[in-house]
């Protein structure tokens, strides 16, 4: 990923430390890594506890019903906002309602939505934010064409950003093949190319709004079903995804893509065991093969494709963060998720100097978008 032009190279090379746990093993291909770092990152670092880093690596869903006083309690990483936030409130209410949470946080927070647009809208399909639900990616594309989306992505950052809300969790990555396809009414083209151009629109869009971009879902739905109710195979080919599925992922990169979201599936041409959130094969390739640079978060742990898998969402991300994701993102279960996560610190199955390299993505990343000063 291209350097942002303020960040200063200092180079830490952090030696991971391997745990005896087999959970640990994707460790060994990261026993040293470079981290391109702002000082001040590392100054918020070294005053953190265990507890308070694992509590970065969280991206923890929200209901109508939580209060200011569970972020003073849980000091996640970042929050996620659903349509149930958004339907008994007003601007005003959202506005000073997210103001209270982030003034409750130390370590000011990423506060995200998924307002993909089409089908997965969460705030502007409710009149008193938007008179209309944001277009999805393939109408907008009909419309107007990359003009349009350009347009409609700084239209929505500047009302997100309005509210408080600095993470949309898009732009959509994945390439279906056609209209039966579960991914296909998210996803702006059947067309891997038009979709890289589509990806590389938004992100420039979203950088220079100061936005934080959430590309998802690698390596790419492609046929797959949805992962939020079963576990899923994809028996594709790897040059099927290197021609196909991974180019809107390498424009997202090439455009300094703040996150990269993993999905759930369970891809055999990376990893034929393990799904993609908790495979340390597909995070290596992510890294070190694509050269992302930046933080990944995995889909939701609460879902079915990886809980099942694992046993429970907070194995799930003790799965995750040991293959090398550094947020985990979930429904709810903050507590059992942040005391699976320090337990797996403290008996070794993660080694603190892994821990220590996410956070310090993820402490970049609020910095670079003046999220914390």
């Amino acid at each position: 990923m291209k350097k942002h032009s303020f960040l200063i190279s200092i180079m830490i090379i952090l030696s991971l430390v391997i745990g005896c746990s087999s959970q640990a093993k994707g460790d060994e291909k990261q026993a040293e890594e470079e981290i391109v770092v702002i000082p001040r990152a590392e100054e918020i670092l070294n005053e953190m506890t265990l507890e308070e880093k694992v509590s970065q690596m969280i991206l923890i869903g929200v209901t109508a019903s939580t209060k200011a006083k569970s972020i003073k309690s849980w000091q996640p990483g970042g929050i996620v906002l659903f349509a149930d936030s958004f339907q008994e409130s007003t601007k005003s209410k959202m506005k000073s309602r997210l103001e209270k949470m982030q003034k409750k946080s130390k370590i000011k927070m990423l506060i995200s939505i998924d307002e993909e647009g089409g089908t997965v809208t969460r705030m502007s399909r409710f009149r008193q934010f938007r008179k209309s639900k944001y277009l999805s990616p393939r109408d907008l594309y009909n419309k107007g064409g990359y003009e349009r989306i350009e347009k409609d992505t700084k239209s929505k950052d500047k009302l997100l950003k309005s509210l408080g809300i600095n993470t949309n969790i898009a732009p959509v990555a994945d390439t279906p093949y056609k209209r039966s396809n579960f991914i296909y009414d998210r996803a702006m083209s059947t067309s891997a190319k038009k979709n890289a151009k589509y990806v590389r629109t938004v992100v420039q869009q979203m950088n220079e709004d100061h936005m934080v971009s959430v590309v998802k879902h690698f390596p790419g739905y492609g046929k797959a079903r949805d992962t939020h109710t079963s576990v899923v195979k994809d028996k594709r080919k790897l040059s099927t995804f290197e021609s196909r599925d991974l180019l809107p992922f390498a424009s997202g990169i090439d455009k300094g893509c703040s996150m990269i979201m993993v999905c759930h599936n369970k891809v055999s041409a990376f990893d034929k065991k393990n799904p993609a959130s908790v495979s340390s094969r597909v995070m290596s390739y992510l890294r070190e093969t694509m050269n992302y640079e930046g933080v990944i978060v995995t889909d939701s742990v609460s879902m079915v494709g990886v809980k099942k898998f694992a046993g429970s969402s907070p194995k799930a991300a003790v799965k995750a963060v040991s293959a090398g994701a550094d947020m985990v993102c979930a429904d709810n279960g903050f507590k059992g998720i942040k005391k699976a996560l320090v337990k797996a610190a403290k008996d070794g199955t993660i080694s603190e100097a892994q821990i220590d390299a996410s956070v310090l993505r993820i402490l970049n990343l609020k910095l670079d978008k003046g999220i914390i000063e």
